[in-house]
């Protein structure tokens, strides 16, 4: 049996339309619309589509509005639940101690009493993430340095995926690791070393004989910032142009020269940025720091002396606070953590963004 083939009909708008001072033309433009508009009548009679595309347009604008309605909703629950704090404290609650009336010793953090200072908190919170940026910012940078300049094309991918792997362990996981793993070590092997050979700093004291402290803080939150950094810094120096590397090393640069020169200081602004939206991570985390901090309310100048952050001591004492007034004070931490850890962040994309905003997304 044969099949006639229909051949394709291909008619162009201007096809539709009637020809100039043809009567079609002087027929109102209703009765010309009606001839005319038989495919649109169809799509019609299948449904009215402006009410659905206004419906898909509002669902839209809904859920972006969402996420500002939800940070809202958590800023005005820290600043309704710390209300008792702040009336009863005000602004020395982050910078005032309170003596004891038995010792004549600064207190910061008295339940019982009612007295409530974040000042060591504040102090533990600085130091730890200080520590962080110390020893993650310069092996960031390296590994950046490595994926994007020298790293062989078959090794880029894997070392790439493991960096960022980094990023996707829960921070529980990294506690456990902490505490039978790092912290041990630097117990038996570290801290005697430092408290040998740097002690008469003041920095590293010998009163601490548990591994447990700022440092142990400081070495766990380095690791997990550290996928961060090096994936913010490697894709701040891919939006460097290559003309610029080229024009570098067509002056007789070397190698090292044309990195330092032709890439990291046109990335500057960018690299600033990722280190310093690792140090929002840094300041926001919990549970690895609660593990290996110590928890101790106290302001030690060691850095192998046991301390607190804000976000640790919200976790260690939430559930057991003892009254509405140290309910209120937990949640005023909360509050201070919050505007802070959205500041810095805020902050770290600005500069990140002003360096690839105009960057190609693909990579050389």
């Amino acid at each position: 049996m044969v099949i006639a083939q229909v051949p394709e009909i291909r008619i162009h708008q201007s096809q539709l339309l009637p020809a100039p001072g043809s009567p079609e033309e002087k027929r109102p433009a209703k009765a010309v619309s009606r001839e005319i508009s038989a495919i649109r009548a169809f799509l019609l009679s299948r449904g009215n589509s402006a009410m659905a595309d206004r419906g898909f347009h509002g669902l839209m604008v809904l859920c972006a509005l969402s996420i500002f309605g939800i940070v809202a909703l958590i800023a005005t629950e820290l600043v309704l639940r710390s209300k008792m704090a702040w009336g009863q404290f005000g602004l020395d609650f982050f910078y005032k101690a309170y003596l004891d009336t038995y010792t004549g010793q600064p207190m910061y953090w008295d339940p019982v009493n009612g007295h409530f200072s974040a000042l060591p908190f504040l102090y533990g919170t600085l130091v730890s993430s200080f520590l962080a940026l110390l020893m993650a910012v310069p092996l960031a940078i390296g590994i950046a340095v490595f994926l994007t300049e020298m790293c062989p094309r078959w090794l880029r991918a894997p070392l790439a995926f493991t960096t960022e792997l980094l990023a996707a362990i829960p921070s529980v996981i990294y506690g456990l690791w902490a505490v039978f793993v790092l912290v041990p070590l630097l117990r038996e092997h570290v801290n005697p070393w430092l408290i040998k050979g740097l002690g008469w700093t003041g920095f590293f004291g010998d009163d601490n004989p548990t591994g447990l402290g700022f440092l142990a803080a400081g070495v766990i939150l380095a690791i997990m910032i550290l996928p961060i950094v090096s994936s913010l810094t490697r894709e701040v120096m891919l939006a460097v142009p290559h003309s610029q590397r080229e024009a570098v090393l067509a002056l007789g640069a070397t190698r090292w020269e044309m990195i330092r020169m032709g890439v990291l200081r046109n990335a500057r602004i960018g690299i600033v940025g990722a280190v310093i939206l690792g140090l929002g991570r840094a300041l926001g985390e919990t549970m690895a720091v609660t593990m290996v901090i110590g928890n101790s309310s106290e302001i030690h100048r060691s850095l192998l002396a046991n301390g607190s952050t804000m976000a640790s001591v919200i976790a260690n004492q939430f559930a057991e606070a003892s009254g509405d007034l140290h309910l209120s004070a937990l949640m005023e931490i909360g509050l201070a953590l919050f505007i802070v850890t959205i500041i810095v962040n805020a902050f770290a994309r600005l500069l990140v963004w002003m360096v690839t905003r105009g960057a190609p997304s693909s990579t050389h």
